[in-house]
């Protein structure tokens, strides 16, 4: 089975600089791409192989976002866990 190829991360494709990585334990979690909403989960769907769809605006797409957390701002997220930012 043949590797997957590289992709260019979306940073350097825009021009900006490296993001600098959050110090202490860290937490990656899927984000809508269009409307930064954290409810984004993957399609079981028959034919669906690798997608995932928002609650919240129904984006579908294989692109999604990852935000990462600090340890604070984690806990904080799962309490007021609500879907957005």
């Amino acid at each position: 089975m043949p590797k997957n190829k590289l992709s260019t991360p979306d940073w350097i494709l825009k021009g900006e600089e490296k993001p600098k990585k959050k110090s202490g334990k860290t937490f990656k979690i899927r984000k809508c791409p269009e409307c930064n909403s954290f409810d984004v989960v993957v399609v079981t769907e028959k034919d669906a192989v690798g997608l995932w769809r928002c609650g919240k605006c129904g984006w579908e797409g294989k692109n999604v976002g990852w935000e990462e957390l600090s340890e604070e701002e984690f806990i904080e997220y799962t309490e007021n866990k609500d879907g957005t930012q």
